[in-house]
């Protein structure tokens, strides 16, 4: 009876992610002049359209028995569908890649991290391990979205 649960896991945890490549869709723009106003507004919009595949993954760890397992295989998941997305001629030019970190670092990270599961950061951690693992120069890091908003500046010299 395990492996059948165990396959129906499986099952889930790709048809969950399906699509979880889309959450990169809006990078470019959502990246340009990142200011504090608008990344408040990109992040809103962002989890208001992708938010529901971060809710899955708190979910698909609410009902795991192994939670170590579970988020791994989710992070190899998630992952490789970014991977099998943006690779062109067997390999992710450096820039691309360069915008995916930032990306990451910026929003996909912070959202995961507001789900306020208690599992959030267990999913940050080994998705932020996976990606390290996997992609070349890209051992990154990351905080929460209160402390990366906080880190924006209203104005510079009383200016912008």
């Amino acid at each position: 009876m395990q492996g059948a649960g165990g396959q129906r896991q499986r099952e889930r945890l790709k048809k969950m992610l399906e699509g979880v490549e889309k959450i990169f869709e809006e990078m470019q723009p959502m990246m340009k002049k990142l200011k504090k106003s608008s990344y408040e507004k990109n992040m809103f919009d962002f989890r208001e359209k992708h938010s529901h595949y971060f809710r899955e993954m708190a979910d698909y760890m609410d009902q795991a028995q192994d939670k170590e397992k579970a988020a791994g295989e989710m992070a190899a998941s998630f992952v490789d569908k970014v991977e099998k997305h943006y690779t062109q001629k067997g390999k992710i030019g450096g820039r691309v890649q360069a915008d995916l970190n930032f990306f990451m670092i910026y929003y996909t990270f912070p959202a995961i991290l507001l789900t306020g599961s208690e599992h959030a950061k267990v999913i940050a951690d080994t998705i932020c391990r996976e990606w390290g693992a996997r992609f070349k120069d890209s051992k990154i890091g990351y905080t929460d979205y209160y402390t990366l908003y906080d880190g924006f500046r209203d104005k510079i010299f009383g200016i912008f």
